[in-house]
């Protein structure tokens, strides 16, 4: 038999457990749920042909992307490096003249290295934190020498080797998923054409653009 006190102490607790669920589906629906995380990046620039559609393209959409510039194309295109630095995007390091960084000495990758990065510097007024060595290929003791980290990328659609926008979209949009990084070219009108889209059916499906430190730090 329950005293009268026990079922008061039920009623309590059971009221108790409504409210506590009822406050967490309340909380539950209303979390803000973030976007998923993308980044795009681009390889060889600046382009004086291409680079600045991109630009302008990307500033339409309100998207930052992280390029990594070749030092010599740098030092010719410096108002093309101000102004991407300047419109928010993140600017890293592709070596002074797309060496492969594990057929050259090591001195040598280190000019090349260091060379860069006080081209862009010298432009940005901004140290280089990142880089993406040529062909995707390191040495972890350049890292620690040079402090600079290496980014790769999670999705290449290979847009140097074809000039089909469509083939490149579809090889972008059909593997994209959070926290990718896709590597394209600014240095090809079909590869700036097919970003600028690529860009706005991914943005379509819900993602958010975001530079390369962006993505790491998040």
């Amino acid at each position: 038999m329950v005293r009268v006190e026990d079922k008061t102490t039920v009623k309590v607790h059971n009221m108790h457990t409504e409210q506590n669920e009822k406050a967490i589906r309340y909380v539950a629906s209303n979390m803000i749920k973030e976007d998923p995380k993308i980044a795009i990046t681009f390889d060889d620039g600046p382009s004086p042909a291409w680079t600045p559609q991109l630009l302008d393209g990307l500033k339409e959409r309100n998207v930052k992307a992280t390029f990594f510039l070749i030092g010599e194309n740098a030092k010719n295109n410096p108002e093309l490096v101000k102004r991407e630095a300047e419109e928010g995007h993140l600017i890293g390091n592709h070596t002074y003249h797309h060496v492969e960084i594990t057929r050259v000495p090591d001195e040598t990758a280190q000019e090349e290295i260091l060379m860069t990065n006080e081209v862009i510097t010298r432009i940005t007024g901004e140290e280089v934190s990142y880089m993406r060595p040529p062909f995707g290929v390191w040495q972890k003791n350049l890292e620690r020498k040079l402090d600079v980290m290496p980014v790769l990328w999670t999705i290449d659609p290979l847009d140097w080797t074809t000039d089909n926008e469509d083939e490149i979209i579809n090889k972008v949009v059909t593997q994209a998923g959070e926290n990718d990084i896709i590597l394209l070219h600014d240095c090809y009108e079909s590869s700036v054409n097919a970003a600028l889209r690529i860009v706005d059916i991914l943005q379509k499906e819900g993602f958010e653009f975001v530079t390369v430190d962006e993505l790491i730090m998040n």
